[in-house]
């Protein structure tokens, strides 16, 4: 996965793991040196955000890993790797 997170710092982030749902969390502060008074128009959006998404696909959660980069966050979801298993092949 890979969101546009521009803006936010890394200590300001969150990412949830809960069941098949990845919940990206956070706040983009409004720099410091920075004093709004008046705005005409405004394309990020300042203070607190909260998304979530749901994965279609089985994935390890244990194996979850998400870096922040140049304003975009990299989700790294674990395949779920096959399990061979023997089954017991039952007689009369």
């Amino acid at each position: 996965m890979r969101a546009e997170i521009p803006g936010v710092r890394g200590e300001d982030l969150q990412v949830n793991v809960d069941g098949a749902t990845i919940r990206i969390s956070g706040v983009r502060r409004v720099p410091p040196q920075v004093r709004v008074q008046r705005l005409l128009r405004m394309e990020i959006a300042f203070g607190p955000f909260d998304r979530e998404v749901r994965v279609g696909v089985p994935f390890d959660r244990e194996q979850v890993t998400a870096r922040l980069e140049d304003g975009f966050l990299s989700v790294t979801l674990g395949k779920v790797r096959p399990r061979r298993r023997d089954v017991a092949v039952e007689t009369e």
